[in-house]
């Protein structure tokens, strides 16, 4: 997806969030369809038969009629991939959308018909959209000609923007054979096995204190006022600079480990399980909860899923997931395995060898060993030779080193 910054009139929104209304009220009512339907009944309607529901309840309501129907289908559209994806076991199951929150609806059809771009100049171009009309953008790059599809999204702080559908080209490999394994943490976002630290980037210290003032201040007002609406749209205007800055640091992040080396190993973490919610049930209340949450967040901000997930877009076949079990406890240096290992969140010391180090450098280390391992057993499995020079190589040279010329002479 390439998403430009929408710049509407005060016309132009006022279209825009009316389709937005529309495709939230036709979500919705497509998940309260579904959560009547219980096992043994009769099948929720899908979205054949919800289109032709649509149909007649546009001809029922005029306010409906008024949107647009390609707006209203897409909709019905999007929840019936979000129910496959829950059935597939890829996603959770769709759940309702808020005002405010969930504003946005798409667009498909014909480039030309039922939608348009254009250039105006250098830094602005214009996206037609139904019922609406010609919308300015912010024209940062080419707009791609393939593109059968866009999205219309509103964030918390009152941004529009415009995503066209295409799929990016992956990042070409360097062909230096070279692996780094990255190790995923709270107070180190990742670390490298070369040894670079790189933290994701957060609220600075003033920035803090003033999200802190205006909770406090949104604690206090009056639900339905208008001194709460302008708080929230304050808080979501600094939690959206936040948001921004750790995309910026992921995207680049991603970018520099694709271009730099052939291959990347991560540990294989559930971060959906690992961030799951420790609150219990009113029968068996979880311990602990305030602490686990804290926890969450963190790992949420570091970007653990994101960063495998824009790995994989980049740099399909040369992303490689091992098993995370004892990596931070092992020392790269003897083997030696024990949890007394790790002396802290930061330090590594060794208790057999001696050998110390950041235990995320090192636990990253051998995330990138254990990844090179498992290719030299794959490919020796199927009979493939292993490349003694230019392999995926850990740190001291490569394991399985071919004979050399000198050592035959002798």
């Amino acid at each position: 997806m390439t998403r430009y910054r929408l710049q509407p009139t005060p016309a132009q929104e006022a279209g825009l969030l009316a389709h937005c209304g529309h495709a939230r009220f036709v979500w919705n009512l497509a998940v309260e369809q579904q959560a009547h339907w219980r096992p043994g009944h009769r099948s929720a309607p899908g979205f054949v038969e919800q289109c032709r529901q649509l149909t007649e309840a546009r001809a029922e309501f005029a306010w409906l009629r008024a949107g647009s129907q390609t707006v209203q289908q897409q909709a019905l559209k999007d929840f019936a991939q979000a129910m496959a994806n829950f059935f597939g076991g890829t996603h959770r199951r769709p759940t309702w959308r808020k005002s405010g929150r969930h504003e946005g609806f798409r667009i498909v059809g014909r480039r030309g018909r039922a939608w348009d771009v254009r250039r105006l100049s250098r830094r602005v171009g214009e996206v037609k959209i139904p019922k609406v009309g010609w919308v300015r953008f912010r024209w940062s790059r080419p707009v791609p000609d393939d593109v059968k599809w866009f999205r219309v999204t509103r964030d918390r702080a009152g941004r529009w923007h415009v995503s066209f559908a295409v799929i990016p080209e992956p990042v070409s490999a360097p062909g230096n054979g070279l692996m780094v394994g990255v190790d995923r943490g709270v107070a180190v976002s990742a670390a490298l096995s070369t040894g670079d630290l790189l933290h994701a980037p957060g609220f600075t210290g003033p920035e803090a204190e003033r999200l802190l003032r205006l909770q406090r201040k949104l604690a206090r007002a009056e639900k339905g006022s208008n001194r709460r609406a302008r708080l929230k749209v304050a808080i979501g205007r600094l939690k959206a600079r936040e948001a921004d800055r750790r995309k910026d640091w992921l995207e680049k992040t991603t970018t520099s480990l694709a271009c730099h080396f052939d291959g990347i190993a991560v540990e294989d973490l559930n971060v959906r399980g690992m961030t799951r919610s420790a609150r219990g049930t009113l029968d068996a209340p979880g311990v602990n909860v305030r602490q686990k949450a804290g926890l969450n967040r963190a790992i949420l901000a570091s970007g653990w899923g994101r960063i495998v997930t824009r790995l994989e877009h980049k740099a399909p076949g040369r992303l490689f997931k091992i098993d995370p079990r004892y990596t931070s406890h092992t020392c790269h240096a003897c083997g030696h395995c024990t949890p007394d290992n790790r002396e802290s969140q930061a330090e590594f010391r060794c208790v057999a060898c001696g050998h110390q180090a950041n235990a995320d450098v090192n636990a990253a280390r051998n995330i990138r060993d254990t990844a090179i391992s498992n290719i030299a057993a794959r490919d020796t499995a199927v009979g493939r030779t292993v490349a003694a020079r230019e392999a995926f190589q850990p740190a001291g040279g490569a394991v399985n080193r071919e004979p050399q010329p000198d050592l035959l002479s002798t």
